[in-house]
């Protein structure tokens, strides 16, 4: 992987930004379990991110899909910083995040947001909503006099399409499309360049929801922004995203462009997603191919051997589940993590 050069190249000129925001190398996220009541020892791990590896350029959206529990949100706090990784690399336009400093840290927050998922537990009732948009400008020290706070407010709250005079509401006095729309404004009053989105559209009514998907794609032609787009509705996902990635018990299993992975999935567990989104015509709903899982999703606290999802895999043979399979290009920029994908169509 390639990351902003640290040496400007002869003739004095800038050095080049690398096409990669964000790059993600071999990490790792596990959650000790304790085991006695006064001398505690780890007796296990949680592994909800094993080994994932993946890259987020410059003004793209990557979706990233798959079940509950999957480790889709754990990954995004990783990216964040507000879980420590066990092992692996963040790299953040240029700059290793794992192990930075505190007070390095600290600065880097202004280039970092989140939209959390539930807008009704993500903002204090106690404060209005001005002040909740407002309070990241006075923390990273962006504005110089209360005029300028108050301008800044009502600027942010006119790019989420709320109207200025609301800066003085309580959030219970909002829908909760319009909390929404003040997590978004928080999340883009410091100006970052990427934004972490956990499922912020899954806790909305479906009429609501195209707006929110709607106002994050303008934002992000305005503002230049880079996505990483957490969801479980693949239909919300292919119409934000550049690129898809799929998880699976803490392991990307599959990898594409938006329509590429829509038409021609490669992963069984991909196809098994795909067949289960509902269809409006009736007749194209009955003539698409079905793929039933069986079993339910492992623990992350003993998860299988070999291939994650051999114990659920409707194609899976003996290797499944000795060997670990790799996230290889199995098509130009089509990655997968299957041993028996070697092609489209090769099961």
């Amino acid at each position: 992987m390639t990351t902003t050069p640290e040496v400007q190249p002869q003739g004095g000129a800038p050095a080049p930004e690398s096409e990669n925001l964000i790059e993600v190398k071999n990490l790792k996220m596990y959650f000790p379990v304790s085991s006695g009541m006064l001398f505690q020892r780890t007796v296990a791990n949680i592994k909800a991110v094993d080994d994932v590896s993946f890259v987020i350029k410059r003004g793209e959206t990557l979706g990233l899909v798959g079940e509950s529990g999957c480790g889709k949100t754990t990954t995004g706090r990783c990216i964040l910083q507000l879980y420590k990784p066990t092992a692996g690399s963040i790299t953040f336009d240029g700059r290793e995040l794992v192990g930075m400093r505190s007070r390095e840290l600290r600065a880097m927050r202004r280039e970092m947001q989140v939209i959390f998922q539930d807008p009704y537990s993500s903002l204090n009732p106690r404060m209005t909503a001005g002040n909740i948009i407002g309070e990241p400008l006075v923390v990273h020290g962006l504005v110089d006099s209360k005029a300028e706070y108050r301008e800044r407010v009502a600027n942010l709250l006119q790019n989420v399409g709320l109207n200025p005079y609301m800066a003085d509401r309580f959030p219970h006095e909002f829908s909760g499309g319009q909390r929404q729309r003040i997590g978004v404004a928080r999340a883009l009053s410091v100006s970052p360049k990427f934004i972490v989105a956990d499922e912020p559209v899954s806790a909305l009514d479906v009429s609501i929801q195209a707006q929110i998907v709607n106002l994050l794609e303008d934002l992000q032609n305005e503002f230049n922004l880079t996505y990483l787009f957490i969801a479980h509705d693949l239909s919300v996902v292919r119409h934000i995203s550049d690129r898809v990635g799929v998880m699976y018990l803490g392991h990307i299993v599959e990898m594409a462009d938006r329509n590429e992975i829509y038409v021609n999935p490669i992963h069984p567990y991909t196809k098994a997603l795909l067949s289960a989104v509902p269809i409006p015509d009736p007749v194209i709903d009955a003539q698409r191919e079905r793929v039933l899982l069986t079993g339910e999703v492992p623990s992350p606290l003993n998860p299988p051997s070999g291939c994650v999802f051999h114990p659920r895999c409707p194609i899976s043979i003996d290797e499944c589940s000795q060997v670990t399979p790799e996230l290889r290009e199995v098509e130009s920029n089509h990655w997968a993590a299957c041993i028996r994908a070697d092609g489209y169509g090769a099961f």
